[in-house]
């Protein structure tokens, strides 16, 4: 005899139930498993578990694709709020606020797009640019936090502060954090940890397949405008207008070609982020030179927005010219370069400033036998760089006395990112000015901690004896000595003694310099090689 019919409705009711709170059950496991990746283990297993956008039974690369969509969709809110901030009209008179959010508007697009490149990257395998774009992205969302933090005067700002802290850069921080276990453990999940550096004795796993090249910026090229001063027959007169001619979007191997005749240009220049695959080439070190004196001190604007040469499209290349901010030592902050290219190359070319001369701020970049002059956190930033056989020139602070001057001031603030500072092959000296006035001073620090896990490794250097035995400077009392990693590795000269060495900087194990190779830190030799 066959059971009633809502005997039969009950039990399949019942067993539904019962198998979706299974696999409710499962699904929340395999996030929190995932979730152990994190430095926000609770708030990423509850942020996830409500999103609705993570599967049924979830595989952990479909885990990390969900993340980086929370990333994504957390992101599309916090730019909706700062868009409200900007078109508030009580805002209109406060200079500050106004200013502030503008370029909050701006990392925020510059975020999105790499977010979308991230997840791209993701669906085609490309973890490396996957763990590059998201370190940026997180990177912009920070500037745009940062910046907004300091003009919080308002019921709204302070709302969107508390959002992107809490919520935004936490969940960009997530996704970014499991790309690293992934990359190094695969679908182990029960292997998954919190993110650890160097600093905990873990290193990056070293990749086979390198071709043994290093990027350069390709000789022999024929240039498609010239841009020259005064006498002579030029495409234009001034870089920028030689830059907006440029093709949108230049994709491939293609190229836009500017070569720049000897003269000084005194402007400012950007290359926004649809000017792709953008080269200039000058007449020469101290030849052609682009010149401007954007400063904090005198003007008030961001240090941002102080570079007088500003790249943002990817594949930047520049050769054999000067780039300098001429504000002086007065003028604080005032940067001469400033560059979010990735897979960006700039060869023999020079920067002269004093303080942040070189603001390598996101992204991968190479550097190659260049000369940069300055004397404070001359070059700072939070990007992936690589110095090769450069020439770094401590200028004076002042007319009377040496003071202290410092090199680098790297600005990671989460352990998953990708970024540091690389000095390889290169020469840390004195400007003739400098070594007249101070020869037997060491008073010069090879960096300092800017943000919590700051990154700066020394390697195969001549370091004269303007270094300060110590080698490094703190920043701000105890800040960050644990968790930041300060190497060196093989340097020779006066200042490269390292028996005096500060108890929080490293000395760089043989078996991992490897690491920071051109290969397995930028990727760089994939990258135009003739």
């Amino acid at each position: 005899m066959a059971p009633p019919f809502h005997f039969c409705f009950l039990f399949f009711i019942y067993t539904a139930a019962y198998h979706h709170r299974n696999c409710v059950q499962a699904t929340s496991s395999a996030i929190k498993e995932a979730c152990k990746a994190t430095r926000f283990p609770k708030t990423c297993h509850v942020s996830l578990t409500k999103s609705g956008i993570v599967p049924t039974d979830p595989k952990p690369f479909q885990i990390l694709l969900s993340a980086l969509s929370l990333s994504s969709k957390n992101l599309a809110a916090a730019e909706s709020m700062v868009q409200r901030i900007l078109k508030d009209k009580h805002n209109a008179d406060n200079h500050n606020l106004t200013t502030t959010t503008e370029l909050c508007v701006e990392s925020l697009r510059h975020s999105v797009y790499r977010l979308t490149s991230s997840k791209k990257a993701l669906q085609h395998s490309r973890m490396k640019d996957a763990r590059a774009w998201t370190s940026a992205a997180l990177s912009y969302q920070f500037d745009c936090f940062s910046g907004l933090k300091k003009v919080n005067d308002t019921q709204l700002v302070a709302k969107t502060v508390l959002f992107m802290n809490n919520t935004l850069m936490t969940s960009t921080s997530n996704a970014l954090s499991m790309m690293m276990s992934y990359e190094r453990f695969g679908n182990r999940t029960s292997w998954w940890g919190r993110p650890r550096t160097e600093r905990n004795g873990v290193w990056e796993s070293v990749g086979g397949g390198s071709s043994g090249h290093e990027p350069r910026v390709p000789a022999g090229l024929k240039p498609n405008v010239t841009v020259c001063k005064g006498a002579g027959v030029c495409s234009f007169e001034m870089v920028q207008m030689a830059v907006d001619a440029a093709p949108d979007n230049l994709c491939g191997q293609g190229r836009f070609v500017i070569l720049i005749k000897e003269g000084v240009y005194e402007e400012v220049v950007r290359v926004g982020l649809v000017k792709r695959n953008i080269m200039l080439i000058g007449d020469g070190i101290g030849k052609t030179v682009i010149s401007g004196s954007l400063n904090v001190g005198k003007l008030g604007m961001p240090t941002y927005n102080t570079a007088t040469v500003g790249v943002v499209g990817d594949g930047f290349m520049a050769r054999d010219l000067t780039i300098q901010n001429t504000a002086g030592p007065v003028g604080q902050q005032a940067v001469a370069f400033r560059s979010d290219s990735d897979l960006s190359v700039i060869e023999n070319c020079e920067f002269i400033g004093n303080q942040d001369t070189l603001y390598a701020h996101s992204l991968r970049q190479y550097y190659k036998s260049c000369i940069i002059q300055g004397n404070v956190d001359f070059i700072f930033g939070n990007s992936a760089a690589i110095f090769h056989n450069c020439t770094i020139l401590v200028r004076p602070r002042e007319l009377v006395k040496a003071g202290n001057s410092v090199i680098s001031a790297h600005g990671r603030f989460d352990p998953a990112q990708t970024t540091g500072f690389v000095f390889q092959d290169c020469v840390v000296s004195g400007t003739p000015e400098y070594m007249q006035m101070f020869p037997k001073n060491p008073s010069v620090f090879l960096g300092r901690p800017w943000k919590e896990y700051s990154r700066s490794v020394f390697l195969r250097c001549r370091l004269e004896g303007i270094v300060s035995p110590f080698g490094w400077m703190r920043w701000d009392g105890e800040f960050a000595l644990k968790t930041l990693y300060f190497g060196e590795f093989g340097n020779v000269g006066l200042g490269s003694n390292l028996s005096a060495r500060v108890w929080w900087s490293s000395r760089t194990p043989a078996d991992h310099v490897s690491v920071y190779s051109v290969h397995n830190f930028i990727q760089g030799d994939h990258w135009m090689l003739t």
